[in-house]
């Protein structure tokens, strides 16, 4: 799917992966033996973005806003199926979850009510002939919710009243993010949501085991070490009927970067070394999300191009290179692996702005930056059984 937000080019990619927590999955978070990321740095970085973050960012309301989609989703079909369906054969439950699946793939804005009727309409043809028993005293609502690192105040602005959330708790490694979203919540309508603020890490969740309805995480968890070991938090501290929605950088990101450094940094010092951090691959998200023991999860792929643009036609590329750069800077994105270069030469630099320009920028003088996100919407424990 393609399309155009605001100056933003976007295509969707769909991806259904469906799988079975198994009794080997271990509850609680194991430590990563290998730290690629400083996450000393990445907590700098992220204080010096509180200062520098746009009020609104087209990039990040539109992944917000797709994130926020998944859950108005979700209150659709826990509405309408709700959390304990039970099936007299159990090949219908397997086809049952690959359509609520593929529902919280597709969603999204109106199409969510339209996605959740075609999911009946299944269930109604699958079973017929059989019988079904509905839970409809379910729970449609997500009273306590935790938002966890990235664009906290993103997804604070554009809720709306999404999930019917009676108590939301804010949580970043970075003390000033979280004071700017204190300070922003003064401004915010009145919603009656009880918000609460936390200064902590990912990779060692603060929070009581099964005290959470939803956990939503718009593009933070990327920084971990030990991304498996935070959804495992995360899973841990969801309620069995909770719900965990995150979009993470994925693999593809900002890969006219990584090329334009790779040739400048042959030519001029005849070597490589990593400048732009590595990122998960799509392909691992289905058994990252099955080790981190998570039932029904829905992997969905979109691009964003953005085009960075210079006023002065003789400079474009040098000035657009440096937005693109403040801009990373902007979102707390810069680079942060514990193996990093600390210095940058000025050829090297000049070098890499040349190359940029040479193989990427378009007629218009525009400069393009990928960004591919990777959403992961998934439900905790929705138990499908047969009798």
């Amino acid at each position: 799917m393609r399309g155009v937000v605001g100056g933003l080019v976007w295509q969707r990619q769909w991806r259904n992966v469906r799988s079975v927590c198994t009794d080997d999955i271990t509850d609680g978070f194991q430590s990563s033996s290998v730290k690629i990321f400083d996450r000393h740095l990445k907590r700098k970085q992220r204080d010096r973005a509180a200062w520098l973050m746009r009020p609104k960012d087209t990039l990040v309301d539109t992944v917000a806003e797709n994130l926020l989609d998944r859950l108005e989703m979700w209150m659709v079909l826990v509405h309408k199926i709700g959390p304990n369906v039970r099936y007299v054969d159990e090949e219908i439950s397997i086809y049952i979850q690959i359509w609520i699946a593929r529902c919280m793939t597709l969603a999204h804005g109106s199409e969510a009510k339209w996605l959740a009727t075609i999911v009946l309409d299944a269930m109604a043809v699958c079973s017929n002939g059989g019988s079904m028993e509905f839970n409809r005293d379910c729970k449609k609502t997500f009273p306590t919710a935790l938002c966890l690192g990235g664009y906290l105040a993103a997804i604070r602005r554009l809720l709306r009243g999404r999930g019917a959330i009676e108590k939301l708790i804010m949580m970043d490694t970075s003390y000033d993010m979280v004071k700017m979203c204190n300070d922003a919540e003064k401004n915010m309508p009145h919603e009656n949501i009880e918000t609460s603020f936390i200064v902590g890490d990912e990779e060692f969740l603060p929070i009581k085991d099964s005290s959470l309805d939803l956990v939503i995480s718009c593009l933070g968890l990327h920084w971990t070490n030990d991304l498996p070991g935070a959804m495992i938090q995360s899973r841990i501290a969801l309620k069995p009927d909770g719900l965990f929605l995150a979009a993470i950088l994925g693999g593809e990101t900002l890969k006219e970067l990584r090329v334009a450094c790779t040739v400048a940094q042959m030519e001029r010092e005849g070597g490589v070394s990593p400048r732009v951090s590595p990122l998960a691959q799509v392909r691992d998200a289905g058994n990252l999300l099955t080790r981190a023991g998570f039932t029904l999860p829905a992997v969905d792929v979109d691009e964003y191009t953005v085009r960075y643009r210079s006023g002065e036609q003789s400079l474009v590329l040098s000035i657009a290179a440096l937005e693109l750069i403040e801009h990373l800077r902007a979102m707390g994105e810069t680079n942060a692996l514990l193996q990093r270069n600390k210095i940058l030469k000025r050829e090297t630099a000049l070098a890499t702005a040349a190359v940029y320009e040479s193989m990427f920028a378009a007629e218009d003088g525009t400069v393009p930056a990928t960004f591919q996100v990777r959403m992961s919407s998934l439900s905790y424990k929705i138990v499908v059984c047969s009798k």
